[in-house]
């Protein structure tokens, strides 16, 4: 089996080399909503987290965003926090920010030094995904490039074009996720990242989204995805399963295949 790329942070990997990593979404509207999350999420022991602030209701508030950054950063404590603004365009929720604000809020957030990583889709303006790399370089945050469709899944060699992409422009980290239409859209999703697991210097995390694509969240790590995303609380996106029960299933996968 070919050997992982791990997910690092300051040097190290995240929980100690774990493969693949299960990062639970907080989806709170509001600050109480996402501090109750934490509650019932932080319990379940997840490698990362990842706050979804397009769902943030004070998405707007620069300074109440900085607030709720902190509180999360204070509860996770050791486990790294992922910061991720999703476009409509990329399934995301409908915020009142143009890209303009959007960067200006990222800069703020990676200078606050509250989060570990940052997510931004490669889709925007070059000039766009310069600023943002810039930013989180400056502070020391690793940069997830992302790729998503909801409506259907590209062809092998477009999915291992936007790995590769990805990795051209910057990132710590390549992301791709997209919806199947039938079980052969799953299969190319995990054979482009097989290939693209073979090409890349950096980690990729990859996933057939809905009920179709389910099986990669469970076996994605076999063919080179670094991290799967699973239901802490609430989901952000369809097909992802409870925490609980992708922890079982991983820990099946890994010891029929040996994988410490």
């Amino acid at each position: 089996m070919q050997t992982p790329k791990t997910i690092d942070l300051h040097g190290q990997p995240i929980a100690g080399g774990k493969f693949p990593l299960i990062c639970t979404p907080l989806v709170g509207r509001t600050l109480d909503k996402l501090l109750a999350e934490l509650d019932v999420v932080l319990p379940k022991q997840p490698d990362v987290l990842e706050w979804r602030v397009d769902f943030f209701e004070q998405i707007g508030d620069a300074g109440a965003v900085m607030a709720a950054a902190r509180a999360i950063k204070a509860r996770a404590g050791s486990i790294p926090v992922l910061f991720t603004r999703r476009s409509t365009l990329e399934g995301g929720e409908k915020i009142a920010l143009n890209e303009g604000q959007v960067l200006s809020l990222y800069e703020a957030v990676c200078a606050s030094q509250s989060i570990d990583l940052i997510d931004y889709e490669m889709a925007n303006d070059p000039a766009n995904i310069v600023r943002v790399r810039s930013a989180a370089r400056s502070h020391g945050i690793k940069l997830v490039l992302s790729f998503h469709n909801f409506s259907y899944t590209p062809s092998l060699e477009s999915l291992v074009g936007k790995f590769l992409s990805a990795d051209q422009l910057g990132a710590d980290v390549a992301k791709v996720a997209v919806m199947p239409r039938d079980m052969d859209d799953v299969l190319t999703l995990l054979t482009a990242t097989r290939e693209a697991s073979k090409k890349l210097r950096i980690p990729l995390i990859s996933m057939s989204m809905g009920p179709l694509g389910a099986i990669t969240r469970m076996i994605g790590g076999a063919f080179g995805s670094s991290l799967s995303f699973a239901v802490g609380a609430a989901a952000s996106a369809p097909g992802q399963v409870p925490i609980e029960e992708l922890n079982t299933v991983l820990a099946i996968v890994n010891q029929a295949m040996g994988v410490k």
